[in-house]
């Protein structure tokens, strides 16, 4: 061929043009004949054409199982010009009771597994009908619905099912097309036909009528539903979502631990990814508490173990791995379906109303076919009853003349041609046989049929109540029990309403291990006692830190830094009396260096009125409103700018008119009005509360109140208590006065607290020995003594802290 006719045979095309051309029909192709379902069946082509293919082979549940590769053979040979994996794999998911809530397929063999597992390959397995499935087939012969040609038209298959139940909302259906998908959770299936009930008998029903039966879905794996607000909008929308989550329970262990058992999951969770992603968690530490996770499902059901240790909450533990884990998640519903081939985003009520609107055409059909039926038959029996009456006239034109036979019968007795065929085609004996009495009454029969199916045709509420009997016949026959449940929305639940609120003490080490626990494991001792071991601890570590509390409070933390941090203190990891507890970095997310030196328990109540008065090592105080650190959380803010040599040793909570009293390492203190400090913004550096000596720094901030005692303890266990009207008010700033006499014998100041005859209080030496007492026991002295012993300390075992506790009218 020449160039130039080379040339003639180019045709020249608009790119654009062709581009947008050729990929609109494939997305339409992708979109119409694979990737969504339609609004009427809720299948897809390729289940469709699975199970036509099975009904046509006569795979019906009563039938011997047949390979599952002459199936996907046929279905590829005859309606669906795809590769072979695609439909296995559309066969076997039709099969697996954990993908589909009413599976329609019966395999034989291994089909896979929740764990992931995939089905053993075509040539091994074996599948037929499900019992339920034969009503999607149901009355298919009867021209219920339109037949087309298939892909090389060599034969005909069924453009959609009759599917006698509303088989998209009962199984669902997921798909991903071109610029658009599905995602319709399954639904309990009695519920469902209940809703088109109540569409059949209430033409008006809102809504709100439907969904008194429709719960919500009902996942095939169980597990809970998490509220209903967002899975409402969908049903009113088309879009929404379902928070799921595993069920669970708490089971009691040996040595009292605890173990949470999981024994149904989420809808599409793989089971065994499940498990690795849990025990990802255990190991780096995002989830502290979980010993050991197993999988010990077997064929009675599914069973997960995660054992904890024994010093933390379980219900804490339970809501981190609902968080960081698929053992919570999250269905998004994208109710899209193709409506008369065109995808539509539908509302739960128009779903329902569309497949109302199939059945009524499909028992239509179903009618027309019958009375058709039953008119041709009428019509010969009309025949044969005429060729009774005249038999003899009639066998004689036969015989006299087979050739013209059905011209002469037609014009002697006014046959129709399909009546004259008829009985010309009967052999002379049965025409003699004939009995009319049989046929009379069956000529009866068919005429009560005749008008009944005419009767149906013309009054639409008995289609309907033809259609309601028999979806409430299906629903009788298949309907089981919902496996999902509903729990309140995880928005409205909150964890500690889970907890009692029990007073709690917080310690925290000097290397930063924290842990709560319950006050009461302290028993009260008298003065002088040894005190019993708060927890062991390792030999360069120390108790440094003790908060009295209660698990509903929220804990503020104040590190070195002057950064502030806050928890909830049932957060908090629960340990024994004895255990070291857990390192505060895995709870905070503290820099290096940084450590917290005080924490305070606030109520929820407290959190939007008051101050915050804060005091430095340096002897630079600061006051700043409450209300501005109500967006503090675990990720931490600037609570005061620090100088570089300095940090933040001591905070109060104020109502504004206090007198605050601030002691020094070496003796001295001071108290001064707290209107000499104004309000100050988060980040500002504050003003001088004590002009210290060289060498000096501040131990402890206190608010004064005028009817108790100043309580002083030393680094040897000597303390007193003085009252506080021996303090004079000064001006701020000031050197302050005499508090203390230090001797060598005492040791320096570990602090000072205000008290109470009521309080007791809780002193801890830097071994990690604690001791409880009342503070009535301890003597009151003036200023300028050094106090009794409270607590006895060897050598190197010197008193790190000591906390009050205030004894409520119960304990007394």
């Amino acid at each position: 061929m020449s160039q130039e006719e080379m040339r003639d045979k180019i045709i020249e095309v608009d790119l654009k043009h062709e581009m947008e051309q050729s990929y609109i029909e494939y997305a339409m192709s992708v979109i119409v004949g694979r990737a969504l379902p339609d609004v009427r069946d809720g299948l897809k082509p390729v289940h469709r054409r699975i199970l036509y293919s099975m009904g046509q082979n006569n795979l019906t549940p009563d039938k011997p199982y047949r390979k599952s590769a002459t199936i996907v053979g046929d279905v590829l040979g005859k309606y669906h010009p795809h590769g072979d994996t695609a439909v296995y794999d559309a066969l076997v998911k039709m099969a697996q009771d954990f993908s589909m809530r009413y599976p329609l397929v019966d395999g034989h063999g291994n089909f896979g597994s929740i764990d992931g597992d995939s089905a053993a390959a075509m040539r091994y397995t074996e599948s037929r009908m499900e019992k339920l499935s034969m009503e999607m087939l149901r009355d298919l012969n009867k021209e219920t619905v339109d037949m087309v040609p298939n892909y090389d038209e060599n034969e005909w298959e069924p453009s959609v099912l009759p599917a006698r139940y509303p088989n998209l909302l009962v199984n669902g259906s997921n798909g991903i097309a071109v610029g658009m998908a599905t995602s319709i959770p399954p639904h309990n299936l009695g519920e469902v036909i209940d809703a088109v009930v109540e569409l059949i008998d209430n033409e008006d029903a809102t809504l709100e009528d439907i969904l008194k039966h429709i719960k919500g879905p009902d996942f095939p794996t169980g597990a809970h539903i998490m509220g209903n607000s967002s899975m409402l909008q969908a049903y009113r929308t088309g879009r929404g979502k379902v928070v799921q989550r595993a069920k669970t329970s708490f089971e009691e262990m040996s040595g009292g631990k605890t173990r949470i058992v999981v024994t149904e999951i989420p809808y599409q969770v793989n089971k065994a990814r499940l498990v690795e992603k849990i025990a990802e968690l255990m190991k780096d530490k995002r989830i502290d508490g979980i010993t050991h996770i197993g999988d010990e499902s077997n064929r009675k059901g599914m069973r997960i173990v995660i054992e904890l240790r024994r010093d933390v909450n379980p219900d804490i533990v339970l809501n981190q791995l609902f968080k960081f884990s698929p053992l919570q998640q999250v269905f998004s519903i994208i109710m899209l379906a193709l409506v008369n081939n065109i995808p539509k985003v539908l509302t739960l009520e128009q779903m329902l109303r569309l497949y109302l609107k199939h059945q009524e055409e499909v028992v239509t059909r179903r009618t027309q076919f019958d009375l058709k039926k039953a008119q041709d038959r009428i019509h010969l029996v009309e025949g044969l009853l005429k060729a009774i009456d005249h038999i003899d006239e009639v066998i004689a034109i036969i015989r006299s003349s087979y050739s013209d036979a059905m011209e002469r019968l037609m014009e002697r007795f006014d046959f129709s041609e399909i009546q004259a065929k008829a009985i010309l085609d009967m052999q002379l004996r049965r025409l003699q046989g004939l009995e009319k009495e049989k046929l009379e009454d069956e000529q009866k029969d068919l005429q009560q049929k005749i008008d009944y199916y005419q009767e149906i045709l013309s009054d639409r509420s008995l289609l309907l109540s033809i259609i309601k009997e028999e979806i409430l016949e299906i629903k009788a026959k298949y309907g089981n029990e919902r496996r999902t449940t509903f729990l309140a929305s995880y928005e409205d639940i909150d964890i500690k309403d889970m907890i009692p609120d029990d007073e709690v003490t917080v310690t925290l080490t000097h290397l930063g291990y924290i842990k709560r626990v319950g006050i009461d494991t302290y028993k009260t001792q008298k003065r002088g006692g040894k005190g019993i071991a708060s927890m062991s601890t390792r030999d360069e570590d120390f108790v440094d830190k003790l908060l009295l509390t209660s698990n509903h409070s929220k804990v503020i933390f104040f590190t070195n830094m002057g950064r502030i941090y806050r928890l909830n203190t049932y957060e908090i990891p629960e340990s024994s009396r004895t255990a070291k507890g857990t390192n505060i970095v895995n709870i905070l997310p503290l820099e290096d260096g940084e450590k917290v030196n005080t924490m305070l328990s606030i109520r929820e109540e407290q959190a939007s009125s008051g101050f915050v008065v804060m005091c430095t090592r340096k002897g630079i105080m600061k006051k700043t409103p409450l209300e501005e650190f109500q967006r503090s959380n675990r990720n931490g803010l600037i609570a005061i700018s620090l100088k570089e040599d300095d940090e933040l040793i001591g905070v109060e909570l104020t109502d504004g008119n206090c007198n605050i009293i601030c002691v020094a390492r070496n003796g001295k203190a001071i108290m001064f009005d707290e209107s000499d400090i104004r309000s100050m913004g988060r980040t500002a550096q504050g003003v001088r509360a004590m002009n210290l000596e060289e060498g000096d720094e501040i131990v402890s901030m206190m608010i004064a109140d005028p009817e108790k005692d100043v309580l002083i303890i030393s680094e040897r266990g000597y303390g007193k208590r003085t009252p506080i009207a021996e303090y004079n008010l000064q001006t701020r700033g000031g050197k302050g006065s005499r508090t203390y006499k230090i001797t060598e014998k005492t040791g320096r100041l570990v602090g000072g607290k205000v008290v109470s005859n009521d309080d007791e209080i809780m002193i801890v030496n830097i071994d990690g020995t604690l001791i409880r007492m009342e503070v009535k026991g301890i003597s009151v002295l003036s200023r300028v003594t050094s106090g009794v012993r409270l607590m006895k300390t060897a050598e190197n075992q010197d008193i790190a802290s000591f906390e009050k506790i205030e004894i409520s009218e119960e304990e007394e």
